[in-house]
């Protein structure tokens, strides 16, 4: 009976202890779990992570009251039985972190752990990590974390690389205690996952001595921070200002919106040694600099500390906000410019004044081609027609649209049936070919045998001429005259050294920037189908490693293929049969036979010494001495000098190396006559003008066309003097005008021109009409007494002009 009555009063009096454990379980868990929480809203870490057999604790660490011992015990979840379970909820005191005085060093690389805040660290070493989960499920999981020292002559701004980072991770013992600040925090550890563990800091603590070396285990001090006055007015003040600049960062930085919120609107919970961690842990540091916060005791310097730290993130942020400000601007400003261009597009597109670029580009693809849609051939305008309704599809803004575009472009540019007038005169083309060259009687002969027939049948066919022979005969030159004997428009281009079979054929339209070959190219430039088309030096051809031109060659130079041309980036037949193709080449050897089998050959051989008298008297001369600016009868050229320069100097079938020391010998004469005082400045009118108070006096007026010929007057013996009548009623009398006044020269060469003003107003102060005349007479012979010596070069002088002879 006793013993029941002590079973059964147990359990009451075991209640009746109850309510008062729970009630402080009750209250350490709430307290925890709001501070906690709070702080998890302001850091956005998520949930509180609650263990689900213990609570968590976290000191207050304030400096004036000390750490609060806080009391928890372990719950069963409702899930759990009575018994013997039951009976946990009576346990001693829980673990306090002031009791903990050997702890697990761990170092932290990036900035110092604050009381209060959260820090996620990555543990490398699995011995380390296997330690922290082991200490983790004890009654007091802490750690300590202490800040990694720099390696001298090492910048602290700098981001240190991955590299560094595995040697702080690869030391042990000894090496890592030297590396980490003496001062760190005492942290809680939260969570483990994987080799990610999440500290709480709590207070700060100081190591003393090492007591395991792997992993690092030391022995620490709590520190406390130091007593102070809380109506300090410089505490205040200062802690004042760094509210105001937190809120002042808060206007400009987003960033620290959720934490500044979530402290400012409890800073009556908070004291000011945990204010000025606080700024410290949210600023943008560097590590040596927040360190140095938290190695501070003293509170009052600790807030100076930190409101320098937030007075510099202000200025970053307002630094932020102006290169924020400068580019928004930028680009509003060019958005606002778009918009408007676009608004200005679609006002015109409704008043009918402008059409959108896809709309015009149409229309003027539609434009040319309708033009010559009667010759155009069907299956081209078949290929128009889809490529302008597909350029209606695309975007403007896409790769394909600038594709059909630039091949629209190139289609409708081609000059498809158009045709010039062909001149079939027999007599007009012998007279056109015998002006620009002399002899080259056989190439005449196939020339005017080619006008003959395509006169008898009414139209004229395409072919293939080759000219062949030694440099500076005449080849290239012989096309043009062909061009302007045929009426034909006349277009070359050279194939020396070619290696590219996409210069004939042209490029695929798959290629960025591809374009159509050498033969729609010349369609497009000369603006006819039946052009005559020179093809330089085609035996220098090349071959590389982007194919083989002369293969390429012999589709377009066949006159039974090339009525169906295919160009690469067309990709339509053209029709090439009405071009006249002169192609040049010095050794035929070097052509293919398969092209040479192709091309009518005729050679030139070169020019005996009396064919190279004929063209240097006729042509080459007369060119030059145009070209110099001499007139015929200041030199002469005789025939035995350009005799004794064909034979001593000049001896190479062709006429080029003739016309080079033609040219020079012009060279030397036009010098020698500069330097005797020839020139061909406009001549000068000399002009009797009539003065306003009767004839009493005259003024003679010399009307220059520029300033420059005004100093050449002395020298010029060429100039042209109007020869004044003989009778005072036909003297040329105008108002006297400005254009009567000679400015003075400082030059000594104007002497003659102040010595002629002289005599001729003397001569016109006279009251007699025919002294006037004599006086006038007199002046004009004296400016022509002075005469140029006519330059003759013979034989005998030659070798003044050209040198010492080579052969």
């Amino acid at each position: 009976m006793l013993r029941a009555t002590a079973t059964a009063g147990f359990p009451a009096r075991l209640a009746a202890k109850r309510p008062r454990v729970a009630t402080a379980a009750t209250r350490v868990v709430v307290a925890g779990a709001e501070v906690r929480s709070m702080l998890f809203r302001t850091l956005r870490c998520g949930p509180v992570p609650v263990p689900r057999k213990k609570a968590c604790f976290c000191s207050n660490s304030d400096a004036g009251s000390g750490p609060e011992a806080a009391e928890g015990a372990e719950s069963t979840g409702p899930e759990e039985g009575e018994g013997e379970n039951a009976s946990s909820a009576i346990v001693p005191a829980a673990f306090r972190p002031e009791d903990c005085h050997t702890v697990i060093a761990l170092p932290l690389l990036q900035r110092p752990l604050f009381p209060g805040f959260y820090m996620p660290i990555h543990v490398k070493d699995p011995k380390l990590l296997q330690a922290l989960v082991e200490n983790s499920k004890r009654s007091g999981p802490y750690a300590g974390a202490f800040l990694v020292k720099d390696d001298e002559g090492t910048n602290p701004n700098a981001v240190t690389n991955s590299e560094s980072d595995n040697s702080i991770h690869d030391l042990k013992g000894k090496e890592l205690l030297k590396r980490l600040h003496d001062v760190g925090t005492l942290a809680q550890i939260t969570r483990i996952q994987g080799d990610l563990v999440v500290l709480l800091g709590h207070h700060r603590v100081q190591i003393t001595e090492m007591v395991a070396e792997d992993p690092l285990t030391v022995k620490v001090d709590h520190l406390k921070e130091m007593p102070y006055d809380k109506d300090d007015d410089v505490i205040k003040a200062t802690s004042f200002e760094v509210i105001s600049t937190l809120r002042d960062v808060l206007k400009t930085n987003t960033l620290w919106k959720d934490q500044v919120q979530t402290y400012t609107q409890h800073m009556g919970d908070f004291n000011y040694p945990r204010l000025a961690d606080f700024g410290a842990a949210i600023s943008g540091a560097n590590k040596l600099l927040c360190q140095e916060v938290l190695e501070e005791l003293d509170v009052c310097k600790r807030l100076k500390l930190t409101l320098q730290l937030v007075k510099r993130e202000l200025e970053i942020s307002k630094l932020q906000e102006s290169i924020a400000k400068t580019i928004e601007e930028k680009v509003t400003g060019e958005q606002r410019r778009y918009w408007l261009n676009e608004l200005l597009k679609a006002i015109k597109k409704e008043l009918g004044l402008e059409t959108d670029d896809k709309t015009a580009l149409s229309e003027k693809f539609r434009e040319r081609i309708e033009a010559k849609k009667d010759k155009c051939p069907p299956h081209v305008l078949q290929v128009i027609e889809e490529e302008l309704t597909k350029l209606q599809l695309l975007e403007a803004s896409s790769s394909e649209f600038s594709v059909t575009r630039n091949y629209l472009d190139w289609l409708t540019a081609v000059p498809w049936g158009d045709y010039s007038d062909e001149n079939f005169d027999v007599h007009h083309a012998q007279c056109i070919l015998d002006e620009d060259h002399y002899g080259l009687a056989d190439v005449k002969e196939r020339i005017l045998e080619f006008i003959a027939v395509g006169k008898l049948r009414g139209s004229s066919q395409g072919k293939i001429i080759c000219l062949s022979g030694p440099p500076g005969v005449g080849k290239t030159s012989i096309g043009h005259s062909i061009a302007r004997a045929l009426n034909r428009k006349f277009y070359r281009f050279s194939v020396g050294g070619l290696a590219d079979v996409a210069e004939i054929k042209g490029h695929r339209r798959t290629y960025v920037g591809a374009m159509p070959g050498k033969m729609v190219q010349c369609l497009k430039s000369v603006g006819t189908a039946n052009p005559l088309v020179l093809i330089d030096e085609i035996d220098k051809l090349g071959r590389g490693h982007l194919g083989d031109p002369a293969s390429a060659l012999l589709e377009l130079l066949d006159p039974e293929q090339n009525a169906n041309f295919l160009d690469h980036y067309l990709d339509v037949p053209i029709d090439l049969s009405k071009v006249l193709f002169v192609c040049t080449a010095n050794v035929i050897e070097m052509i293919p036979n398969p092209l040479l089998d192709r091309m009518e050959i005729i050679s030139i051989a070169g020019y005996i010494t009396d064919e190279k008298m004929h063209i240097a008297r006729d042509y080459l001369e007369k060119n030059t001495r145009e070209a110099s600016g001499i007139k015929p009868e200041l030199v002469e050229v005789t025939d035995d000098a350009l005799l004794a320069l064909i034979e001593n100097y000049c001896r190479e079938a062709g006429v080029r190396n003739l016309q080079k020391h033609i040219e020079k010998i012009y060279r030397k004469v036009a010098l020698k006559l500069v330097r005797q005082g020839v020139s061909n400045e406009p001549p000068r009118d000399i002009t009797i003008v009539e003065a306003n108070e009767g004839l009493a006096g005259f003024d003679v007026a010399i009307k220059v066309e520029d300033e420059n010929s005004r100093n050449s007057l002395a020298k010029d013996v060429s100039v042209d003097v109007n020869p004044i009548d003989s009778s005072l009623e036909n003297i040329n009398a105008v108002p006297l005008t400005t254009e009567s006044e000679v400015g003075h020269n400082e030059h000594s060469n104007e002497a003659p021109i102040e010595n002629f003003l002289e005599e001729t107003t003397k001569v016109f102060n006279t009251s007699s009409a025919p002294e006037a005349n004599r006086s006038a007479q007199r002046t004009t012979e004296a400016l022509a007494d002075k005469s140029v010596e006519k330059v003759i070069v013979n034989a005998s002088n030659l070798g003044d002009f050209v040198g010492k002879p080579i052969f």
